[in-house]
């Protein structure tokens, strides 16, 4: 079974109750619930919340309530995804609203492959502004498209980068070793927590894309979205 995952915390720091803010007429994490049903490929599908509030203000058949102890969003996940019998766990954002359903697919599609144990996205679109961002997290990788390094800033000018699409699909058993870790000093440094999983030589297999779409990390994002 493919299980897919949106972890909805209610508290951000840079958009404080982002994911039940009122997009079009209904909560962020409603059209990211909406789009991700569209998938093929995804069994079951769970938002999971931190917060009764978050719970009593989503209009969504799956909603499970989760520890407001976790560190991360993985660690959510990594919660539902023990209540299930699943063989791979898709960990989708609860701020992508704009995200493609056949994105996801093709994502899965990568486990396909024995040898992935964990995978992402990158995006070739990947711009001038966003070089100079530390919110867009750019991805550097080797010939057979697996993650080398992920940074906010501070890019090597020999390298190529493409722009890091925050969606992580995970075999189940990998899922579970990557929570079990501590975080790592580059984790806690950058504010990465995929440098947690280089660090403990997890490889992870990126999808190559040229999905436009952004996340909404702040208000001003949402003008991306608003009709």
């Amino acid at each position: 079974m493919i299980l897919g995952v949106i972890p909805a915390r209610l508290n951000s720091s840079r958009f404080p109750n982002k994911v039940i803010f009122s997009l079009n007429g209904k909560p962020i994490v409603e059209h990211v619930y909406d789009k991700v049903s569209q998938c093929e490929s995804i069994d079951k599908l769970v938002i999971a919340v931190d917060s009764k509030r978050t719970q009593s203000l989503i209009n969504c058949p799956n909603i499970m309530m989760t520890s407001d102890k976790h560190q991360s969003g993985t660690d959510r996940v990594a919660e539902v995804a023990n209540k299930y019998e699943c063989d791979v766990v898709v960990n989708i954002q609860g701020d992508e609203p704009g995200i493609d359903p056949k994105l996801i697919d093709k994502l899965v599609s990568l486990f396909n492959n024995p040898d992935v144990k964990m995978a992402s996205i990158a995006s070739t679109d990947l711009g001038r502004n966003d070089l100079k961002n530390i919110n867009i997290v750019k991805v550097n990788l080797d010939k057979d498209n697996n993650a080398l390094s992920f940074v906010r800033n501070n890019l090597e000018p020999d390298k190529k980068y493409y722009r890091h699409v925050g969606i992580y699909a995970y075999r189940k058993n990998t899922l579970n070793f990557f929570t079990s870790l501590n975080q790592s000093d580059n984790e806690k440094k950058h504010r990465l927590e995929q440098l947690r999983a280089l660090d403990n030589n997890i490889a992870i297999k990126l999808l190559i894309s040229d999905f436009n779409r952004r996340s909404i990390d702040t208000k001003e994002d949402l003008k991306n979205y608003e009709n």
